[in-house]
């Protein structure tokens, strides 16, 4: 177990009696910048299913092996990733500008720790940039300023909604995907991993038992979506096949594009975060 931050230790706005998303995830990929409020949450889904921390490391595998993949067979030279989390290993700045310095990389989020320790370690990266604004709110972030002064959306963009929108309550999460993507020009890209329900009995079990410790807990969002509903939220795309031997579409992020054979079988858990990549036309 990581040593958990006292509440001394806190950025300022923080609140260390309320979880955060950001810091659950970061705790359950190794990191330390985490409450006991967030480490009582994650003891909850560990106790409920104890493979979880297997959709948090899907996850950040699937969000590098993308990027490697547009920096190097695409013409894209401008990210905007939004809720980007805590920086942890293989942030989307180092995986873009190891392949080319120039890549220009714009992060959004609205979580004082996430803003805090993100302007920190961006400080002396000309080319990458922490933005102050709610995802969920498209006009804000294509709208903010400092966004537009880096992001230029007369031309290409790879837009990241990486471990996002399962965070969206309602039913609005289409129309939010949506505004972002017709903000896109033609040849961008969009990168979304999300929860997922498989609809097989046992992998359902998993989802269910995990979206109640967050959509009940303290953490209020968390929801589980199906194929379908996931696929909906990247309307008007051309989706990229998700493996040689798959159609295009939606995949287990475990299974989005491995770096190699699988030598041991996947967790229940890792099958119930997915991912898409999906290009405007």
């Amino acid at each position: 177990m990581s040593e958990t931050l006292s509440p001394s230790q806190k950025p300022v706005g923080v609140d260390p009696d309320r979880p955060s998303i950001a810091r659950i995830y970061d705790g359950f990929l190794g990191g330390n910048n985490f409450y006991e409020v967030d480490r009582v949450v994650m003891e909850k889904i560990r106790a409920a299913v104890p493979e979880a921390v297997d959709i948090a490391r899907g996850n950040r595998g699937f969000h590098n092996r993308a990027l490697r993949m547009l920096a190097s067979q695409t013409k894209i030279r401008q990210y905007l990733d939004c809720g980007s989390g805590l920086p942890t290993a293989e942030n989307t700045h180092q995986i873009v500008q190891r392949i080319d310095k120039d890549h220009t990389v714009v992060y959004v989020d609205n979580d004082p720790v996430v803003l805090a320790h993100g302007r920190a370690l961006l400080v002396e990266n000309d080319f990458t940039h922490m933005v102050e604004a709610d995802i969920f709110k498209p006009e804000a972030v294509l709208g903010h300023d400092e966004v537009r002064s880096h992001i230029d959306f007369s031309e290409p963009v790879a837009l990241l909604h990486v471990g996002t929108m399962h965070h969206f309550e309602g039913d609005g999460a289409v129309d939010v995907m949506r505004e972002y993507i017709d903000a896109l020009a033609p040849g961008s890209y969009v990168v979304l991993s999300h929860f997922f329900d498989p609809e097989v009995a046992d992998l359902t079990a998993i989802a269910k038992r995990i979206e109640q410790i967050l959509v009940q807990g303290p953490l209020g969002a968390g929801r589980f979506r199906t194929r379908v509903e996931i696929e909906a939220m990247l309307p008007g795309l051309e989706f990229l096949p998700p493996n040689a031997t798959s159609g295009p579409g939606l995949a287990v992020c475990d299974e989005w594009w491995p770096d190699g054979p699988r030598l041991t079988p996947l967790s229940g858990s890792a099958k119930c975060v997915a991912g898409i990549v999906g290009v405007k036309r």
